[in-house]
């Protein structure tokens, strides 16, 4: 009994002044701690996927602005120049065209506007898909909170068995210093001091395996998130318990909110306007346009329009002078005299230059025009009733969307339920089990201390406990992911 105690003693003192692994190895430096909330604060912001999807609500509120722009009218302006070379066209013998080089300017203002039944149906169709891509933003939003919930659960579970199986470690450390000192005292024997070196091995491998997979758990939640990862970042594991929610009131939630099925609501209601749209083409459409337009011109030989109307102006003296000669010889009143006062003055020079000078700017209007139309088809085809047929189709196949995701919807917010309350259930029974487990491992060190069992028997003792706290820390977390389950399935946050 003597060597018993001293054993005891021994091994006890052995335990106290060797450090363990853990202590042994230099602490890395503090990181930030990341909470949960902060977590996916950060995803919202940063993940890609979410970010692809939100930039659908762009593509969305264009279309909104396209149906209502057919509300409005549709205006399109033109500006053309053209050159025409000084040389004259020949039609049937006849000589067509100014001989004098030509630029031209054509400037004209059109708007159009047609109006019908379908005018309106697009719009609230595409106020309806506008709707439906905001349930998607809302749908994606929930999956990359569901996804960044279940890695943060998976890195802190992780860290949870690391944990553990440092403990573990330190002892596994205990149980070969008590084996050693039982050696030494002759109460051991060699085979136990091996197998508690085994077993030390073994265990230090563990707690460096569990500490590198709990790394990685960190990195793949940066990951998730959609960030670098942070150097030596902590993650808050004290996480609020789930609320007590009844299922009814849990069900009639997600059919009021839930993203998912918002979408193919909104779905439905852009099939039944397309229907509605397609139905118009029995009406009469009405289409608006107006038209005006101008034109400025002018000749690159300013000088020969200068001769040829000096031409001109002595051609009609020459004609005057003739014809009232004429009337003179007859006897008859003549204003001869007058034609002496036809003549090309400077001062019609300089209305030529100055016409030719105001080119590109100087518009003359064309008249303009204004026009309205009624029109009613009357026979394409059978073709409108092909369009009515395939959305009729389109409107019932999303009744049917909608229908079977409802179905859906209450199948998952019930099977999480079930699942969260059988997840809380089982923790109260791994709790249960690890104190039992614990005081076991306590009695098996106990009754290997006095020599009562064998080395084997204290390791079982401890593979029992390790076991039970393993499994422990999985309902625990087991409890978290059936509520973030629960979350996703309903379509938004429970508190």
């Amino acid at each position: 009994m003597r060597i018993h105690a001293f054993a005891i003693a021994l091994g006890l003192a052995a335990a106290g002044s060797a450090p363990t692994l853990a202590a042994a190895q230099p602490a890395p430096a503090a990181g930030p701690v990341i909470t949960l909330t902060d977590a996916l604060g950060l995803a919202r912001r940063n993940n890609p996927a979410l970010q692809s999807s939100t930039n659908a609500r762009r593509t969305a509120a264009a279309a909104v602005r396209s149906a209502t722009g057919a509300f409005l009218p549709s205006v399109n302006t033109s500006l053309g120049g053209g050159y025409r070379e000084g040389r004259q066209t020949f039609f049937q013998g006849q000589a067509f065209g100014a001989v004098n080089d030509q630029l031209n300017t054509d400037a004209s203002v059109s708007a159009s506007m047609q109006l019908s039944v379908a005018t309106l149906n697009d719009r609230r169709a595409a106020q309806a898909d506008q709707n439906a891509t905001e349930a998607d933003i809302a749908t994606a939003e929930q999956r990359v909170r569901n996804d960044v919930t279940n890695q943060y659960l998976t890195a802190l579970q992780a860290q949870a068995r690391a944990s553990l199986q440092d403990t573990l470690q330190a002892t596994t450390q205990t149980q070969l210093q008590l084996a050693q000192a039982r050696f030494q005292v002759g109460s051991g024997t060699q085979l136990d001091v091996q197998r508690a070196e085994v077993a030390d091995g073994q265990q230090r491998v563990a707690s460096l395996n569990a500490r590198n997979q709990a790394a990685i758990e960190i990195v793949r939640l940066f990951h998730t998130i959609g960030v670098p990862p942070t150097p030596n970042a902590k993650l808050d594991a004290n996480l609020a318990a789930p609320p007590a929610i009844e299922l009814s009131v849990i069900l009639e939630m997600a059919r009021s909110t839930n993203p998912a099925l918002g979408s193919f609501r909104a779905r439905e209601e852009s099939a039944r306007r397309s229907q509605a749209s397609a139905r118009g083409a029995y009406l009469p459409s009405l289409s608006l346009q107006a038209n005006v337009s101008a034109f400025t011109n002018r000749f690159t030989n300013t000088g020969l329009l200068i001769s040829q109307s000096q031409v001109s102006t002595l051609s009609a003296q020459s004609s005057c002078v003739r014809s009232e000669e004429v009337r003179d010889r007859l006897g008859l009143t003549n204003r001869l005299s007058q034609c002496s006062a036809i003549s090309f003055t400077p001062a019609q020079e300089a209305a030529i230059r100055d016409a030719q000078a105001k080119y590109p700017l100087d518009f003359t209007r064309n008249p303009y025009s204004l026009s309205a139309t009624f029109s009613l088809p009357v026979f394409n085809g059978w073709r409108r009733e092909q369009q009515i047929e395939q959305t009729s189709v389109q409107r019932r196949n999303a009744e049917n969307d909608v229908r079977a995701q409802e179905l859906r919807v209450n199948a998952d917010v019930t099977a999480a339920s079930l699942s969260l309350n059988t997840a809380q259930q089982t923790v109260v029974l791994q709790e249960q089990n690890v104190r039992t487990a614990r005081i076991a491992l306590s009695l098996a060190q106990e009754r290997y201390r006095v020599g009562a069992i064998s080395i084997v028997d204290l390791v079982q003792a401890r593979g029992d406990y390790e076991r039970a706290e393993t499994d422990r820390i999985t309902a625990v977390y087991d409890v978290q992911r059936a509520f973030a389950a629960l979350e996703n399935a309903v379509g938004r946050p429970l508190r």
